[in-house]
């Protein structure tokens, strides 16, 4: 994490909530949470805050412009900045070896530092202007409330991506309630046990089985490892963005959900209504509807959801099995919309689900693998690797440990609707439950087993 976690748990976020709670008026509240960001944001990588500082400048001054004289301006300015930071910081790399790979050419790669969280601060930042372009009545005249909006630690590095409006009220006034405050801590600890008490170890198994070379993965092996990365990057992220909600309740902020059972979809469409809702939402309000969405004829309207889902997948990542993962999403949903996949027939069959989660887990496949040949290995190894490899299946076997098998069983459990239906209802049982999954997420970090969230990387 930026923060050592044992110093953001005990130390970093008890400070700032104490602190919070005895300040009064919320100009106080408010300036605290902006240092408690900046400071947060500083200690991971101080050398990049401001780069921070000059973005959110940017769009506070692009969104002046929007909402004045200028507004073509002030929107083209800050897609402009946005972009050219991302292009610079996030795929310069990228660009100069795929110049390397087509050209034959030995250009040096600049090597730049990816900054934490710069993806999701962008975003966040062009979708204040375009809304500010769009209705100017949601410009705020105030740098230091766009400031906050923007840096503030719960979402600044990892999510979900929240727009101007959603929390502008609660900006200028908001309250927090002993209930509201129980409830965030609880969906806090639940974000943090879906890390480390289930993420970590089904990390544990797909690096295992990501690091076999190709010839020695085998069928079991390779539908063990992708099958765990795919819990694994939901419980990795949905955690984060549950720690992100709960420390949002905690302050008196209200994000909207990120993630709703994305694995129980009967179709990709619906995955993509369910997964990441906050990125989802984006590329449909500033890129798939601005081109033109679904009313310029279907041909348009499927370049158009390419274009979307090659973004989506260049957003995660400067490297070709990002874009191609996109793509491969892409496909399934216009391949649904033509008809070409009957969808319709078995849209809410448990034949839907099955073909949902087949494509969403060869996909992942695809986003885990460090290069294009090796998804190409893992892929042989799950479709012709028939028998037993045995050093894939004597490395799978060795984690195939009494706790590693629960794990896996509630992690199945949960990532369905039915976690809605065990979990307890009682208060005094939910606190309880609550104080167990502390303990032990305590004792999870106390044996040095942490592991960085994955959309730290993007």
């Amino acid at each position: 994490m930026v923060f050592s976690s044992a110093v953001f748990l005990f130390v970093f976020l008890p400070a700032v909530f104490v602190l919070d709670r005895l300040m009064r008026g919320v100009r106080l509240k408010n300036a605290l949470l902006l240092a408690a960001s900046l400071i947060f944001y500083a200690f991971g990588q101080p050398v990049y805050l401001p780069l921070l500082l000059v973005s959110v400048l940017l769009n506070y001054i692009c969104g002046l412009l929007a909402a004045g004289k200028y507004p073509k301006l002030g929107v083209a300015l800050a897609v402009a900045g946005g972009i050219g930071m991302l292009a610079v910081f996030k795929y310069a790399d990228f660009a100069v070896s795929t110049v390397n790979g087509l050209l034959g050419l030995s250009l040096p790669l600049p090597g730049i530092v990816l900054p934490i969280g710069i993806s999701f601060f962008t975003f966040q930042g062009l979708s204040y202007v375009v809304d500010v372009y769009r209705d100017r009545s949601v410009v705020s005249k105030s740098f230091v409330k766009v400031l906050l909006y923007i840096s503030f630690f719960p979402q600044l590095i990892a999510g979900p991506i929240v727009k101007y409006h959603d929390i502008e009220r609660e900006i200028d006034e908001r309250h927090t309630t002993p209930q509201e405050t129980a409830l965030g801590i609880r969906r806090f600890i639940c974000g943090l046990s879906k890390k480390l008490l289930v993420s970590n170890a089904m990390g544990q198994m797909a690096d295992a089985v990501f690091a076999l070379p190709a010839g020695e993965i085998g069928m079991f092996a390779a539908w063990t490892g992708a099958i765990c990365y795919t819990l694994q990057i939901y419980f990795d992220f949905s955690g984060y963005s549950d720690m992100a909600i709960g420390m949002g309740h905690m302050f008196g902020f209200h994000f909207q959900e990120n993630f709703n059972y994305p694995y129980a979809s009967t179709t990709i469409k619906e995955f993509w209504r369910r997964w990441h809702i906050s990125l989802s939402t984006w590329f449909r309000d500033y890129l798939y509807i601005p081109l033109g969405g679904n009313r310029k004829g279907r041909g348009r309207t499927w370049l158009n959801r390419f274009i979307v889902f090659f973004a989506t997948g260049l957003w995660h990542g400067a490297s070709w099995t990002f874009v191609l993962w996109g793509l491969w999403h892409g496909l399934f949903s216009v391949l649904e919309d033509s008809g070409a996949l009957p969808v319709k027939r078995f849209k809410g069959k448990l034949l839907g689900r099955v073909y949902t989660l087949l494509v969403v887990v060869l996909g992942f496949t695809l986003f885990r693998a460090d290069t294009l040949s090796q998804a190409g290995a893992m892929f042989a190894a799950m479709f012709t690797g028939v028998g037993l490899d045995w050093t894939g299946t004597a490395t799978v076997c060795s984690l195939l440990t009494p706790v590693f098998l629960l794990t896996l069983v509630f992690a199945l459990l949960l990532s369905f609707p039915v976690a809605k239906r065990i979990q307890p209802k009682n208060d005094t049982a939910t606190l309880i439950g609550a104080l167990v999954l502390l303990v032990l997420c305590m004792f999870n970090l106390s044996a040095g087993t942490f592991n960085p969230f994955i959309y730290f990387r993007f």
